[in-house]
């Protein structure tokens, strides 16, 4: 039952990565073609002239055709940022963690497990999860009659590891992408900045006079790529530490929940 439920969450997950790419193209070659290359951006009201003094939209849209791209990491980002953040949140409860653990701690010297157990249905989250599936197991191996207490001990700390890889997974979800574009952002952005090289050294080796046109050209793509893929990556990398930070932290206040009720066990049943 378990494990079914692990893969419809997993399923629904992975659907919901794999949706969120082609949609956040499509928005960011709409934005890109329609909002920052509106005629009106531009000098003459033509998208082919240089972009209108102050006018950011413009200036963006001479970024070239690797702007669409960073915009489209830029949104998956975002949209991620907004994902994690309602998942871990759930993660976390309703209220504090450390305060649950430590009230979990306090019930469990005074071997109160319905205690336990009413704490964690108040809590909820990833803890309260391992939390109560740990006591219900710790309230049937009090119960079997079949095992010394080194088997139960080890039972106990078998179905702690169990929970807890039922829950991680869910919290970790979706950083891997996270992970992945602060290196891709950086990248396409210094693609976009080669290409915007490439193009402003076209327009100085021309014959004559130098096209100031294609060069002015040649170095807004440059720098707005440059800028757009590294802001991309910093927003990535800074969320990315974050969310693994919390995580972490809900890692830790899980292990100690989880030694806390193996060692209850040890100490209430000689």
């Amino acid at each position: 039952m378990k494990k079914n439920r692990k893969s419809k969450k997993r399923g629904f997950k992975l659907g919901f990565a794999v949706l969120v790419i082609p949609v956040a193209l499509v928005v960011a070659i709409l934005v890109f073609r329609y909002i920052m290359g509106n005629p009106a951006n531009f000098q003459g009201n033509n998208s082919a002239n240089a972009a209108l003094p102050g006018n950011y939209y413009g200036i963006i849209y001479k970024g070239g055709l690797i702007v669409p791209i960073l915009m489209t990491l830029l949104l998956i980002v975002f949209t991620f940022i907004v994902e994690r953040i309602i998942a871990i949140s759930k993660g976390i409860g309703r209220g504090d963690v450390t305060e649950f653990v430590q009230d979990v701690k306090f019930l469990l010297v005074e071997n109160d497990i319905a205690g336990a157990l009413e704490a964690c249905n108040e809590q909820q989250g990833s803890v309260a999860n391992v939390v109560r599936a740990v006591l219900e197991k710790y309230q049937q191996l009090e119960k079997d009659t079949t095992l010394v207490k080194d088997q139960k001990l080890t039972a106990l700390q078998k179905e702690v590891e169990e929970a807890t890889s039922l829950e991680l997974p869910a919290l970790e979800q979706n950083l891997v992408v996270l992970a992945t574009i602060t290196s891709l952002g950086t990248l396409m952005g210094l693609l976009g900045t080669v290409l915007g090289m490439i193009r402003a050294f076209g327009a100085l080796a021309n014959a004559g006079a130098p096209d100031s046109v294609a060069l002015a050209q040649g170095i807004s793509e440059a720098l707005v790529n440059t800028a757009f893929g590294i802001g991309t990556a910093a927003v990535a990398l800074i969320f990315y530490n974050v969310f693994t930070t919390r995580i972490d932290k809900l890692t830790y206040s899980i292990d100690e929940a989880g030694f806390s009720l193996v060692q209850s066990y040890a100490t209430n049943h000689v």
